[in-house]
């Protein structure tokens, strides 16, 4: 297996909130779903040459109320 590199991240509360809520619904660690969607984004832009969107850089504001 590949060895891991650690990064440091920072999000929001906002958006710490909704993958760590996603990624209970998906039976993952917070860190398993960030991974999984990062490796997801690389797959699609492997795929077809773009990002799934054009606004990828930009902050998202997420209310999960």
């Amino acid at each position: 297996m590949e060895e891991k590199k650690q990064i440091p991240l920072r999000v929001s509360k906002s958006l710490y909130n909704a993958i760590a809520s996603w990624a209970e619904d998906d039976f993952r660690s917070i860190n398993g779903q960030i991974e999984y969607l990062l490796s997801e984004c690389v797959r699609q832009r492997k795929k077809d040459g773009r990002y799934i969107s054009k606004d990828i850089d930009k902050p998202i504001d997420i209310d999960i109320s």
